[in-house]
């Protein structure tokens, strides 16, 4: 018999029986979530409805809530209570969760309340922080999520998505009531009837804003004229439509040709930093007496030089006979509705996080999370907000693996 051994890829000990090696089922995760009451001005969202909660807890999660954090959207705390969160009157217990969820940036002391090595998921505007905040959030050691900037697995960025067709949408609608007589506008009706010239609105900026917004006007019957710079979000936005509607690039002469026009004009532009001013004065001068600028770019700038910030109590200031509108945040105006979009956005995705070991757990495969961080256990992790501030920072992808 030969002996075939030396001939042979595999050894003698190769060749026994061996262990099975079996994947361990990951652990599901338990979530604690705080979701505290909201004190920055004029914000009435809250992250999580009566109904998203009663589905987190129906799958063993734990929600802290603060008590009348759901008032401005109009949920009682009746409602969060039936849904199985407990309502506490304690603030520093909701910080004290291991995620502490809501929709402005915390302040300073509230920060100081959160447990070191937790998860804060909010929104970022670091362009209103200082840089106290985010040395206040390294000494704790916290992960910091900007839910403004968290991307499905499509890339698209979700929550900001969803927002900005509400204030496109909303912007509108705004434009109209400040129109009507009941507002102290000149009583037109945006979109115009039978035998009647429809209203002329100019819409700068072809993003999801001014989508929505063209959407919202051309469905009243308006007259729209979109400006942007980009022939893709232009030609983007006339297939979105569904209709031919006038297109051009930002040109100065063609623009103040059309400012002379129209009667509603809308600013879209989004911005990493300050938004340019696209509308000087000397072009307002020009407009019609009555007619009402919305500038959704208020929260970075505005891209209209007269516009000023105003709240929601006091919204308009009027200059050179025209009505501006400088309301930032706009969707807290329709609070509720921007509550549901939310909140629809993050029950699923805190319900597969949780189904997929935690946040911890999730992190190092997804994406679409890792832009969303920008500080992780205390370690910056935004190129953006470590340039403006000077603050050292270190890619996200160097920490998680």
């Amino acid at each position: 018999m030969n002996d075939f051994s030396e001939l042979s890829p595999f050894s003698h000990r190769d060749l026994l029986p061996q262990e099975e090696m079996l994947e361990v089922e990951r652990q599901k995760g338990k979530l604690f979530i705080g979701i505290p009451k909201e004190t920055q001005y004029n914000e009435r969202r809250i992250c999580l409805t009566p109904d998203a909660v009663l589905v987190l807890t129906a799958n063993g999660h734990n929600i802290v809530i603060e008590s009348n954090a759901g008032l401005g959207a109009n949920f009682s705390d009746k409602e969060y209570s039936e849904a199985g969160a407990k309502i506490t009157y304690d603030t520093k217990e909701v910080f004290a969760s291991n995620i502490v969820l809501k929709i402005a940036p915390p302040t300073i002391d509230e920060i100081k309340m959160m447990k070191p090595e937790s998860f804060l998921i909010s929104s970022l505007q670091f362009h209103t922080r200082k840089k106290e905040y985010f040395k206040t959030l390294s000494k704790s050691r916290i992960t910091a999520i900007a839910l403004d900037n968290l991307r499905d697995s499509d890339g698209a960025i979700t929550v900001l998505t969803t927002l900005s067709e509400i204030a496109g949408t909303t912007s509108v609608h705004i434009a109209a009531e400040l129109m009507s007589n009941v507002n102290a506008g000149h009583g037109l009706m945006l979109g115009g009837v039978t035998g009647v010239s429809p209203t002329e609105v100019v819409i700068i900026g072809a993003g999801v804003v001014g989508e929505y917004a063209a959407r919202a006007a051309v469905g009243l019957g308006a007259t729209v004229k979109i400006f942007d710079n980009s022939i893709t979000r232009l030609r983007r936005v006339q297939d979105a439509i569904g209709q031919r509607v006038f297109t051009n690039t930002i040109h100065p002469k063609i623009l103040t040709k059309a400012l002379r026009r129209c009667d509603v004009l809308i600013g879209a532009i989004r911005s990493e930093g300050r938004t340019p001013t696209i509308v000087s004065e000397e072009m307002v001068e020009l407009m019609k007496d009555g007619a009402v600028i919305i500038d959704v770019s208020i929260d970075s700038g505005g891209i209209v030089e007269t516009s000023e910030l105003t709240s929601h109590e006091d919204p308009t200031i009027t200059k050179h006979g025209v009505i501006h509108y400088g309301v930032p945040n706009i969707p807290s105006r329709v609070s509720r509705t921007a509550s549901l979009s939310i909140s629809n956005y993050f029950t699923p995705y805190l319900l597969d996080i949780a189904d997929r070991g935690g946040i911890e757990s999730v992190l190092p495969h997804d994406k679409g999370l890792q832009t969303g961080i920008y500080m992780y256990h205390g370690v910056l992790t935004s190129t953006a907000v470590g340039e403006y501030f000077n603050i050292p920072f270190k890619d996200i992808n160097l920490l998680v693996f």
